[in-house]
């Protein structure tokens, strides 16, 4: 039986609450925090409230739909999920380096997803007082409140946030626009798109299922658009779960934003 999504987000967004209070036991504002913190790979950091966080999460979502696979970026992947037709992702913490370092632009971003697509999405940052969300079809919301991506429909001028290499090669290209400040957290830095609050938001390679799936519904329902260069939407849930560069904006910019990261990548190959 295919659950009510607006019935159910209420408690999606209620288990992201509880696990940013879980998360702030650790967090120190402007300083170091006092968690354990781990290495993965040598470069990225974990730390227990990552963990701490997941496990809650899983055991918490996991509760709502018994019959939803899991995919998490602090949880070994089960190859199970591939077979289940919803799942949530999940990523405890989206910005581990800023809640190490003291800095409140963290989340805890949780969504369901439903044959390869999101359909209900939470984007909670207990430490910055923040709480975006959205169920398809039903607009997104942030403190409870509508929002919506800009009306800009020209790249000139545009506050874009991104990896400093893709800004540099716009700017390279003759793209003159204004550079946003670097957002720690992926998810949050698309969903500023979707408040208005920054016209566009790019992410580079290493982007996972988790970093942005609630993120994506969230700017998709606030009228944006989040694709690949070939203006493909993302599809979640694949053996590899990770994605290319993608771009978002408000639908009308989306289309010249993905032809000016075309081109620039075009001349950076040159």
């Amino acid at each position: 039986m295919r659950p009510d999504l607006g019935e159910l987000l209420p408690s999606i967004r209620h288990a992201a609450v509880e696990a940013g209070a879980i998360a702030l036991d650790w967090f120190r504002a402007g300083a170091k925090t006092h968690a354990r913190v781990e290495w993965k790979n040598g470069s990225s950091p974990v730390s227990e409230a990552d963990f701490a966080v997941d496990r809650f999460l899983r055991d918490r979502l996991g509760a709502l739909l018994p019959d939803a696979g899991w995919l998490s970026e602090e949880t070994t992947d089960d190859s199970d999920r591939l077979s289940r037709e919803r799942l949530f992702i999940v990523d405890p913490i989206d910005g581990t380096r800023a809640f190490i370092s003291g800095d409140p632009r963290w989340a805890i971003s949780a969504a369901l997803v439903e044959g390869g697509q999101p359909v209900a999405g939470v984007l909670h940052m207990p430490a910055a007082g923040l709480t975006f969300e959205a169920v398809r079809g039903a607009g997104a919301l942030l403190n409870g409140r509508p929002i919506a991506a800009s009306g800009r429909e020209a790249l000139t001028g545009g506050r874009v946030a991104g990896p400093p290499r893709i800004l540099d090669e716009l700017a390279r290209n003759g793209l003159e626009f204004v550079r946003e400040a670097k957002i720690p957290s992926l998810a949050y830095r698309l969903a500023r798109v979707a408040a208005g609050e920054i016209d566009v938001g790019i992410a580079s390679t290493d982007a996972w299922d988790w970093d942005i799936a609630a993120a994506d519904l969230i700017v998709r329902e606030a009228g944006g658009l989040v694709t690949d260069l070939e203006a493909r939407q993302p599809v979640y849930n694949r053996p590899t779960p990770r994605h290319g560069v993608l771009g978002a904006a408000p639908a009308r910019l989306h289309g010249t934003l993905i032809a000016a990261l075309r081109n620039a990548a075009a001349e950076g190959r040159r």
